[in-house]
């Protein structure tokens, strides 16, 4: 299995880091990218393959596959030019596994586009997979064989976990809490470092403390099999400053407007979607 990447972004960067870190051939991977300064650090930084056109990058499935996925094209680039890429691209496919990472654009957008070819994966993975912790959700087309399935899975999983989801409405739900996710709990960090400076303690001192507390309780929560509120309910002890704060939080009705937020997110995902959907 050959996998080229069109788009040769951070994304893309990352998948091959991961890639090659599990094994895989730097002479498997093809990166097709249009900016030369670009393509040249992608070669010079991980060694595989690069094309400046998808002429000279994709590479022809070969007939005897026997039931494999064949020969993965990923399509890397941002939303607003996969149509353009498409059009260059519905010609050359022959047997090709396409995996979108492409945010926001449905699969029967993505096969329109290629004048019907229908063996399309579509994920969605957020930002921690540029430090190899990521979580990406994945939607496979009716097209999409196990052994597609199991490739696509093979490529993400490059980059952390992975989520299969039967229903593509629900990678809205995916964007909304994971794709989206990253920025939530910055915005957190960014309020408890705050409130440590106003507190006396040092931009560093509140720093290492905010950093720290959110990486020990997500290493609790992620080896416990309790849920999260019984871990919490274990912090507040009645009377106490947790129980302060928590009550504080549930004055102001925190919880809800998180709630809130994240359907605002999952809204907008559709919105987007509708919107790709009319090119």
């Amino acid at each position: 299995m050959k996998i080229t990447f069109i788009g040769g972004g951070n994304m893309a960067c990352a998948l091959i880091s991961g890639l090659l870190k599990q094994g895989y051939a730097a002479d498997q991977i093809c990166v097709i990218e249009i900016n030369d300064e670009s393509r040249i650090r992608i070669s010079e930084r991980f060694g595989v393959l690069t094309a400046a056109d998808l002429a000279n990058g994709i590479t022809p499935c070969p007939s005897d596959k026997a039931g494999g996925a064949g020969n993965v094209i990923v399509l890397s680039v941002k939303p607003q030019q996969l149509h353009a890429v498409a059009q260059q691209l519905k010609g050359i496919l022959d047997q090709h596994l396409v995996i979108s990472i492409a945010a926001g654009i449905r699969t029967t957008d993505i096969m329109r586009w290629l004048d019907g070819y229908r063996r399309v994966i579509r994920t969605m993975p957020n930002t921690p997979s540029l430090v190899g912790a990521g979580v990406t959700g994945l939607y496979a087309s009716s097209n999409a064989s196990a052994q597609d399935r199991q490739a696509a899975e093979l490529i993400m999983q490059a980059v952390g976990a992975v989520l299969w989801v039967e229903d593509e409405e629900m990678l809205h739900a995916v964007t909304a809490i994971s794709g989206s996710g990253p920025a939530y709990v910055f915005y957190f960090i960014e309020s408890l470092q705050q409130a440590g400076m106003e507190l006396g303690l040092t931009a560093n001192e509140a720093r290492q403390l905010t950093l720290q507390t959110f990486c020990g309780a997500v290493k609790l929560a992620n080896e416990s099999s309790e849920d999260a509120a019984v871990l919490r309910a274990r912090v507040t002890s009645a009377g106490g400053t947790t129980q302060q704060a928590i009550q504080s939080m549930d004055m102001n009705e925190v919880k809800s407007k998180i709630i809130a937020a994240i359907n605002a997110a999952n809204v907008r995902s559709r919105e987007m979607s509708d919107e790709f959907s009319k090119l």
